[in-house]
């Protein structure tokens, strides 16, 4: 984290004192290599086996096994978003100019830039990395925060249709506030209760007093609402096909990819840490949370005509995927590295194909920017059958089609929920069956609509005025090839991929 965030640093420093011309030519080397770096002494942490068993930075950040891992997909991901970055025609030239104007026509024409995306990337990362390893309340706010206000106004950059960008950016803001409001007011809601703020702290509260407390009800369901609005849960889900829609399609892919890590990774440690003692209380109400988050993911997906909306509301199911696994750490006898493991699975194989299906959607371009109706996509196996047959492996990845590395995520998660309400005199057996076949349901219409696409590519006419196939860029190029890799690999060959999940979740030192 601090290298991230020095990194971060040097670049508002760049900003402020190099040359124009030179910004960008320093701002991309000390961007990669600060994650590069970042990632690297998170391996070597974890290759020396020197993960702390007891809280750092005066108990304010928990690095133990299931923070190192999700950092590294975080970084992971993070670097290959920012190879998308680096393109040329995904920013604009000048967003203070009115979209339109003769401001904004010099701005592009002069090769305008706003490189200071670098820096506010690299704070939204960090901001990233602190946010699942938050050991109290008030440091996961801050995490919060530094993840989300770069994320708003990067929302706000994009070249092309800059009304629906700075729409998105207004309403992700909004959706923010809401967020931290709801986190906010909740811990100050569970300090009244517990006398502080720290996980444990609450924890051991919450062993020796009235689990009915108002205090404790109130606070815990503030805080679940604002973790739930990260993760773009219904019914909080409302506007994020519309960010999605919106922001510069390489932010997008950070969005779907690493915030969903990052808020799944908080969601985790304040339930399992902090309200592991209020089991009962908030089961029912996660459990009609994930059903109705996979449901309206899955059925509205269905209604789409946008390929960014698309995937936005595919996003949005597979946040109820995810929730089944976070319902499953909590069955009697479970609380292990089973269930936990399964999601830091599901985490790495979703965030690497999200990844990749942005990185061809942004090649496939129309005269005003990318091709986003569907219509558009019409015969693109015939005009690109590489491109679209890639597209095609990273759809059948999200419907969790054997031989992908999505079927594996699911079937693992779909495991552990079933494996945690098997325990004898355990009631939550039926609690979690009936989730299961929930989200089996929900896949197989979820299947309709990935399906559709690949029909429409390969057995639909190309338009004679259809879109052109952008050349790819190197990065663009790498990141599609990286995440096909481990959508296939992972696919075939899952097993080395869950050992290392399961070694990072038994690794959860700090309670």
């Amino acid at each position: 984290m601090l290298l991230v965030f020095g990194a971060a640093i040097i670049g508002v420093l760049v900003e402020a004192f190099a040359p124009r011309y030179l910004r960008k030519a320093i701002h991309v080397p000390v961007t990669l290599l600060s994650l590069a770096g970042a990632f690297a002494l998170v391996l070597l942490q974890v290759i020396r086996g020197d993960v702390p068993t007891k809280a750092v930075a005066m108990g304010a950040v928990a690095v133990d096994g299931p923070a190192l891992f999700i950092w590294g997909v975080i970084l992971v991901l993070s670097f290959v978003c920012v190879l998308m970055v680096n393109d040329e025609g995904h920013f604009v030239a000048s967003a203070a100019a009115v979209p339109g104007s003769a401001d904004e026509e010099e701005a592009e024409t002069s090769g305008g830039a706003h490189t200071e995306i670098y820096p506010l990337i690299l704070f939204a990362v960090g901001g990233m990395l602190l946010f699942p390893a938050a050991n109290d309340l008030l440091t996961m706010f801050v995490g919060l925060e530094v993840m989300s206000l770069p994320l708003y106004l990067l929302c706000g950059l994009a070249r092309r249709r800059r009304l629906l960008s700075q729409e998105a950016s207004m309403k992700y803001f909004l959706l923010g506030a809401f967020s931290s409001a709801f986190f906010l007011y909740g811990t100050a809601m569970v300090y009244g209760y517990s006398g502080t703020v720290s996980l444990a702290g609450i924890s051991q509260a919450l062993a020796k007093g009235s689990l009915l407390d108002p205090l404790v009800l109130v606070g815990f369901s503030m805080l679940a609402v604002g973790l739930l609005f990260k993760i773009g849960a219904a019914p909080f889900q409302a506007w994020k096909p519309d960010v999605y829609q919106g922001a510069p399609t390489p932010i997008t892919a950070l969005m779907a990819s690493g915030v969903l890590v990052a808020a799944l990774g908080a969601l985790l440690r304040v339930f399992w840490v902090a309200l592991g003692n209020l089991d009962w209380d908030w089961r029912p109400v996660i459990w009609v949370v994930a059903a109705l988050t996979m449901i309206v993911g899955a059925i509205l997906a269905i209604t789409q005509t946008d390929i960014k909306r698309m995937l936005a509301y595919s996003s949005i199911a597979h946040a109820g995927f995810l929730l089944i696994g976070v319902m499953a750490t909590f069955g009697k006898g479970s609380q292990n590295a089973a269930s936990l493991s399964a999601i830091l699975f599901y985490l790495v194989v979703y965030g690497l194909t999200t990844v990749g299906a942005f990185a061809v959607v942004t090649m496939v371009r129309d005269p005003g920017g990318e091709a986003g109706h569907l219509s558009r996509w019409a015969g693109l196996g015939k005009r690109s059958p590489l491109l679209a047959g890639v597209f095609a492996f990273f759809l059948l990845a999200f419907a969790g089609i054997p031989l992908t590395s999505g079927f594996f995520g699911k079937y693992a998660v779909f495991a552990a929920a079933l494996s945690s309400g098997a325990q004898p005199g355990d009631a939550l057996g039926g609690w979690m069956t009936g989730l299961v076949v929930v989200g089996v349901i929900a896949s197989a219409v979820a299947a309709f609509f990935y399906v559709r696409v690949i029909v429409l590519m390969f057995f639909s006419e190309p338009a004679a005025d259809g879109p052109s196939i952008a050349v790819p860029s190197a990065g663009t190029a790498a990141v599609i090839a990286v995440s096909l890799l481990v959508t296939v690999g992972v696919g075939l060959f899952p097993q080395p991929v869950l050992d290392l999940a399961n070694q990072a979740a038994s690794g959860l030192f700090i309670r």
